[in-house]
């Protein structure tokens, strides 16, 4: 036999039997232990409310393990820790497919059916692969090591927006503890797995079926040079390999043990949320079941068992955190904190045996593990933390169940009351007649068709702000005009229009927002159309993804698409460049819900408009201000505005003339800000509509020069 084919390892190699005998009593222990700790963990979850996840099963798994292998969720807007975390993540798959392997080969097979491939070339080549994949492990891990320890990035600080100094869950030093611990266990464990095995070599180096197979084990082969080269001895090495052998293998079985009960039960929790990703989940907010008694979530064990192993899911790595607009302007609000309660409650409440009382269930208020109030109305529901979790923790849904709780009790400012008894009331958050709604008409050359009375080819669903607000109303006589002027065959509904209900959803107040899906639906159902176009990207959200819960299924888009179509049809046509020095606002309930980026930047390109990008774009895109109903709540006196932060961010655009937005509310908040932060003078927020306008100066439809 070659020294190649007797190239093995003998895992317990000098050891006695009784040593042999209590390795095994303590691996035994650690996966008892570990296997409590899954169903301590899958017994929580089932105290959630139950939920039936849609789809095909085979879909969601390979979605998750694309996702997972890619890590294509990592490096989005953190190239160096994503490459970090891949090098761990490939690293640590492989070591314990080694350790697999191994137990196969020493545990199963040959004992069971005296079969052993573990030898020889096969042997020689599991050692390589395993070296290599020690290196990456280590590699990422001092990577993290040095972000967390002297790059550190502002979302890694666990410093709480939602509690003040002295509160009892102020101080989350425990993660920072955790975090490291966590680091620090797995370099030891990869570490120690590279000086056990150079420490193998030197004590077994007088056996050429191992010295001389060495360098198979590069990192393992270098380190038992230095070792030898430092003067130590075959026995003193034998004595470094027994100590080490037993220091690896007690801190990996450790490791194992408590992979549900700390930061590491994300290698499992992280794939299964991935599994379970709802991709509508923030676009289509769930209904309130029938079977359910009151709407909310008022107790930890009113969420899903889904959202209860969402919160096990965070890793705290703070993206949320960094893209919440409402955190960024000092409210007190992070989502990731708003996660990491919700976990903690469900952690000290639902882990036990047996349930507490029901107040120590409670979700809201200030106390530990609960969420206050405060901090719920501070979310604008824009997205961005959904958008941007790697493990797809949906926050939007979670909070918004939580406001239908407070909404239930009365818990809101006085205004957003008032507003939302108003729209019960009118239909409208102005407070005007419905009869009105269509007041804006009567300042056109021609008459706008009434869609409940005459077939129309274009139904355009109009929205609050662009039928109410004076500054809007402009850009809507303007559309209006495009639209005759190209020969739609369009109408509106009038009167029968009420809002949408879009964000009366993300408020919390779901039966206002049902009363309101049933009026329009019944206006829509009266009216005859073919296609739906709207200016409010938050209306064309709702009905685009929501009214089909309640059976209502329409072709609808956004204006911009419809405009890029009607020019690219030549049915409007440009007459000049406009020239201008411009950026654009992507609105959140257009771009981040509904994926509406190239229609509006092809639009810019076709007025001869120099876009010039924000930081801040596209998914990454910073939300005014005005959703989740935060347009109807006051802010407090002397707080900045996610629009005003805006405004600071595109006055550094050098020689902007013209901040270009599509959506009525967005020019609402823009305008104010822009006034607000003194950048007025500066450059100009106009609507698209209005460019698009100025481009297209002459008809080219025969019936509209008629």
């Amino acid at each position: 036999m070659s020294r190649t084919d007797a190239a093995t390892r003998i895992l317990f190699e000098s050891f006695s039997a009784a040593q042999v005998r209590l390795f095994y009593a303590v691996a035994w222990t650690a996966i008892a232990l570990f296997a409590y700790g899954v169903f301590a963990q899958v017994r929580k979850y089932a105290r959630g409310r139950p939920l039936h996840l849609a789809g095909r099963p085979w879909e969601r798994v390979k979605d998750m393990v694309t996702t997972v292998l890619s890590h294509r969720t990592l490096v989005r807007r953190d190239q160096a820790a994503g490459a970090a975390h891949r090098l761990i993540f490939y690293g640590f798959v492989l070591l314990f497919i080694g350790t697999a392997t191994i137990t196969l080969d020493y545990d199963i097979l040959k004992p069971l059916f005296h079969v052993s491939f573990w030898h020889g070339d096969f042997y020689l080549w599991f050692s390589l692969v395993l070296d290599v994949a020690g290196v990456a492990l280590i590699g990422g891990l001092l990577y993290m090591m040095v972000r967390r320890g002297w790059l550190k990035p502002p979302k890694l600080d666990y410093a709480r927006p939602d509690r003040s100094p002295g509160d009892p869950d102020y101080d989350r030093r425990g993660y920072r503890i955790e975090d490291w611990a966590f680091l620090w266990t797995l370099l030891l464990i990869g570490a120690t797995g590279y000086v056990l095995e150079a420490a193998r070599l030197v004590w077994l180096q007088d056996r050429p079926e191992v010295w001389d197979v060495r360098w198979w084990s590069p990192v393992g082969a270098a380190i038992a040079a230095t070792l030898r080269a430092a003067g130590l001895s075959a026995g003193a090495a034998g004595s470094l390999r027994f100590g080490l052998w037993w220091f690896h293998g007690l801190l990996a079985l450790a490791f194992i043990a408590l992979i549900p009960w700390s930061k590491v039960k994300h290698i499992l929790t992280s794939m299964a949320s991935l599994y379970a990703r709802d991709p509508q989940a923030a676009q289509r907010l769930p209904r309130i079941p029938e079977s359910q008694a009151a709407p909310g979530v008022t107790a930890i064990t009113d969420f899903t068992w889904k959202q209860l192993l969402h919160f096990d899911a965070c890793t705290k790595c703070g993206r949320c955190h960094e893209a919440c607009p409402a955190r960024t302007v000092g409210a007190p609000l992070s989502p990731r904190d708003v996660i990491l309660s919700l976990r903690e409650l469900a952690r000290s409440a639902l882990e036990s045996a047996s349930l507490p009382p029901a107040a120590a269930l409670a979700v809201h208020g200030r106390g530990p593990g609960q969420v206050s109030e405060e901090t719920l109305w501070a979310c604008r529901t824009c997205m961005a933390c959904v958008e941007i979790c790697p493990v797809a923790i949906e926050h939007v849904p979670i909070i918004v169940q939580m406001r239908r709780t407070l909404v239930e009790q009365g818990a809101m400012d006085p205004l957003l009351t008032k507003t939302l008894q108003t729209i019960h009331k009118t239909g409208n958050s102005f407070g005007e007649s419905k009869r009105k709604r269509a007041a804006w008409t009567k300042a056109l050359p021609f008459k706008v068709k009434d869609a409940r009375k005459e077939p129309v080819e274009v139904l355009w669903f109009v929205g609050d702000y662009a039928s109410f607000d004076p500054r809007n109303q402009k850009v809507t006589q303007t559309f209006a005009t495009l639209l005759h002027e190209a020969g739609v065959d369009f109408g509106i509904l009038y009167e029968a229009e009420s809002n949408a209900g879009n964000d009366v959803r993300r408020v919390g107040e779901e039966g206002l927002y049902e009363v309101l899906v049933q009026g329009n639906i019944a206006a829509l159902e009266g009216a005859s159309f073919q296609r739906i176009v709207t200016t409010d990207p938050h209306s064309y959200n709702t009905i685009r993804n929501e009214y089909p819960d309640f059976g209502a299924r329409h072709a609808i888009e956004h204006y911009t698409s419809f405009l890029e179509r009607l020019l690219e049809e030549g049915r409007l046509k440009i007459d000049r460049q406009l020239g201008l020095r411009a950026t654009f606002h992507d609105p959140c309930h257009l771009g981040r819900f509904n994926g509406g980026y190239e229609p509006p930047r092809t639009l810019l390109a076709r007025l001869g408009c120099e876009l010039i990008e924000m930081p801040r774009n596209r998914s990454n895109s910073f939300c005014c201000g005005a959703g989740g109903g935060r347009i109807w709540i006051p802010d407090p006196v002397g707080a900045d505005k996610p629009a005003q932060n805006r405004m600071r961010e595109a006055a550094a655009i050098d020689g902007l003339e013209v901040y270009v937005v599509s959506c009525p509310k967005d020019l609402t908040m823009f305008e104010d800000a822009l006034k607000t932060t003194g950048n007025e003078g500066r450059f100009v927020v106009r609507e698209l509509i209005e460019l698009v306008r100025e481009a297209v100066s002459a008809p080219v439809h025969e019936e509209a020069v008629a």
